[in-house]
């Protein structure tokens, strides 16, 4: 199912329509830079958009790896890049958020951007191997208090520490074990050295066909495959693991060429008959696109939210 959060007009104060796409000019070959590992899931995606964007309006896309530091590494290269739509780049929201917050020095900051558009958001998950008998988070927590120590995979600095306060929440501490990536956290969990770990989507699959379940949910709402799954506020957290997948440019962008890019992507990813678009509503759960103000908000509100998530860890 596609679900749209959001489609207005862009901090820019240009309204985001389909035809802005047709009225811009790229000034040259458009870069890609994309901060997730090649073959994954979010790579995928980007690639898949950058193929629509070349059929669609005939842009010449170049997609480059850019990885490192949960996307921080690509945040600090864009600062110094053209502003003149020949640069975009694909992130998640959490590197703009909790992961600038907790550098020391990152080299950049919430102002060095033009937002652009959200693709999707995270379908984010506690999961576990159906065979080893938990149907709910109770159920870890049971084992924990019962001497079994739970190994719990994460991908990265925020859900490390919303893993230890969940464990903090029921009396039980987990053994954190940080990997790069969802895909390891799964590969993890399938070969008995995690027992449980946080999915971003990457699960539905193995869920769907019953080797896997959601014990929770990571977000402010419930899973679209598991509504039974309790949200972290529901098990005693105050925090959660809401983000988008984010496409973003230097900040100072004229605003033809934002309106432009912004307008071209969102059309993609909630394009359910597109490539990009139905790749997006099997791995994501659907497209979520969130632009202008709202998506400004988003992210300065996320500096806030990462800001107290650190002070309760402390």
């Amino acid at each position: 199912m596609i679900r749209t959060v959001a489609a207005c007009a862009l901090a820019l104060g240009l309204a985001v329509s389909t035809s802005a796409a047709a009225d811009w000019t790229p000034p040259g070959p458009i870069k890609m830079m994309i901060a997730f590992a090649a073959g994954g899931g979010a790579d995928t995606q980007g690639r898949m958009i950058a193929e629509e964007l070349e059929a669609r309006h005939g842009w010449k896309i170049i997609p480059e790896q850019v990885t490192g530091k949960g996307g921080s590494v690509l945040a600090q290269a864009m600062v110094d890049q053209p502003n003149d739509g020949t640069v975009i780049g694909l992130l998640v929201t959490e590197s703009i958020g909790y992961n600038m917050v907790v550098a020391d020095d990152p080299g950049y900051t919430v102002d060095d951007f033009t937002y652009l558009t959200t693709t999707a958001g995270f379908q984010m998950g506690v999961v576990a191997k159906s065979d080893k008998g938990w149907n709910t988070f109770a159920d870890v927590v049971a084992a924990a208090k019962g001497g079994e120590a739970i190994r719990f995979g994460v991908m990265s600095p925020k859900l490390a520490d919303l893993a230890y306060l969940l464990g903090e929440a029921h009396g039980v501490e987990f053994n954190i074990i940080s990997v790069r990536g969802g895909k390891a956290v799964m590969n993890g969990i399938n070969a008995g050295d995690m027992d449980i770990g946080w999915g971003a989507g990457i699960q539905n699959k193995a869920v769907a066909a019953g080797d896997m379940v959601n014990l929770a949910s990571g977000l402010s709402t419930k899973l679209n495959i598991s509504p039974d799954a309790p949200t972290l506020a529901e098990l005693g957290v105050d925090f959660n693991a809401d983000g988008y997948f984010l496409f973003v440019g230097p900040a100072g962008m004229p605003a033809d060429a934002a309106s432009a890019i912004s307008s071209a992507i969102a059309d993609i990813a909630q394009d359910g008959e597109s490539k990009a678009g139905g790749f997006i509503g099997k791995a994501f759960g659907g497209a979520v696109v969130l632009q202008g103000e709202p998506l400004v908000q988003f992210m300065v509100d996320g500096v806030a939210d990462s800001e107290a998530l650190m002070a309760a860890t402390e």
